[in-house]
């Protein structure tokens, strides 16, 4: 039985992703701090704007705590393949995608939901605006150091330069929707679904993506026989269910809960996931505080307008993303790694610059890692597709451009990744 685990690890390349060992202590009085604040927002957010927000926020501060417990990347996973050749992120990527396809074709196909209102997927055109955007974030995510979830719960665990790259994501996404209109404008297909473009129904397009999923798990299995990269750092956990709250978290297991939780917002609100639009949401309410109209903008129309004039603890992903701030918060007091440090002005510049790139990309890509890559694949979307190659393409670019910044990349000699 052990030479046969010994030869399954071989073959399909698993790797641990948590190691044993002694952890910090529990940072008691800030992590009261949060989950008196988390409360807090809670109620106030049940009392303004009902109990389905309530729900997403909860579902938020899950996710939160989801990625900062097993610091799941979308960043540092093309990053780690482009550089080197290291798979272990790619292949949760692979792992939570299939997952996700499955409820969502699921969920889809049946009409399933919780709260009255039809689920629908993410599902947009394919044109230059898409490709372009998606090219911008792959750089602009390797820059800020952080992608669109990543910003969010690596600024809750603590990390302080993520204060600027949130700031300029939101300006960028502001400007992105300013601009929009005429993006609209430059050639591109219609929206195309796997499941409801081609004929092949909902159970068509979920064998074709598996097969997808799995050629492509098959493929980074050979790369990394062949290039034998450096393997990212085992995290830190515990034993027994100490584990749940303390330590860190298998990549593939939070790849899994990821997938759960993106299908349970689905039958919650009937749409999947999203991070972005409520930063040009929140764009557009400050400059509107200022005496700036942008109902003249042409993106802030219809829902996106009547967003506008409410409380953003009615908007849905508003609310999400407090919740994932809050999550990542509560979950590195938890494990004793809430310390922010000081950071480095070059690294200061690539945080404005990536969230600026992100920001203004999302929009033209008509989502980011989560709304257009994850929730745009889940959804059999052809965009989403189109999304993770583009910004693959342009994390390779931006491997070039980090140095500029004093930033540095993985390398073949590393220990660790």
């Amino acid at each position: 039985m052990e030479q046969s685990v010994v030869t399954d690890e071989k073959r399909f390349n698993f790797k641990p992703t948590t190691v044993i060992t002694n952890l910090s202590p529990v940072q008691k009085p800030i992590m009261s701090l949060g989950i008196i604040a988390a409360i807090a927002l809670l109620i106030a957010t049940v009392v303004t704007a009902g109990w389905v927000q309530g729900i997403l926020y909860i579902i938020g501060l899950a996710l939160g705590a989801t990625l900062l417990h097993a610091r799941f990347g979308f960043t540092s996973a093309f990053r780690r393949l482009a550089s080197v050749g290291n798979v272990q992120g790619i292949q949760a990527h692979m792992v939570m995608l299939a997952v996700a396809t499955t409820l969502f074709a699921i969920i889809l196909g049946t009409g399933f939901n919780f709260t009255g209102l039809t689920p629908a997927g993410y599902v947009s055109p394919v044109g230059v605006s898409v490709i372009f955007g998606s090219f911008i974030f792959g750089i602009g995510m390797q820059l800020g150091n952080g992608c669109a979830s990543g910003t969010l719960y690596n600024l809750g665990g603590g990390a302080s330069s993520m204060v600027l790259t949130l700031i300029a994501f939101i300006i960028g996404s502001t400007v992105g929707a300013y601009h929009l209109p005429f993006w609209m404008g430059t050639p591109s297909l219609p929206p195309i679904s796997l499941a409801e473009s081609t004929g092949l129904g909902f159970f068509g397009a979920w064998i074709v993506q598996l097969a997808l999923f799995a050629l492509i798990y098959g493929v980074t299995v050979k790369v990394a026989k062949r290039k034998n990269p450096p393997s990212m750092k085992p995290l830190p956990t515990t034993n027994g269910w100490k584990k749940i709250f303390r330590g860190s978290w298998p990549l593939f297991a939070a790849a899994i809960i990821l997938a759960i939780l993106n299908a349970l917002t689905l039958t919650v609100r009937g749409q999947p996931w999203g991070i972005t639009s409520a930063f040009a949401l929140w764009g557009g309410k400050t400059l509107q505080a200022i005496g700036i109209d942008v109902t003249s903008w042409g993106y802030f129309t219809g829902a996106t307008a009547e967003a506008l004039s409410q409380t953003v603890l009615a908007d849905s992903t508003s609310v999400m993303n407090f919740g994932i701030i809050l999550g990542a918060f509560i979950a590195a007091a938890a494990q004793g790694s809430f310390k922010p440090k000081k950071f480095k002005p070059g690294v200061a510049g690539a945080a404005i610059v990536g969230g600026l790139l992100m920001g203004y990309g999302s929009r033209l890509a008509f989502g980011c890692n989560i709304g257009a890559y994850f929730g745009g694949i889940a959804s059999f979307s052809l965009h989403g597709w189109v999304w993770g190659v583009m910004a693959l393409l342009g994390t390779g670019l931006a491997l070039f451009i980090r140095p500029l910044f004093g930033m540095k990349n993985p390398k073949k000699s590393d220990q660790f990744c």
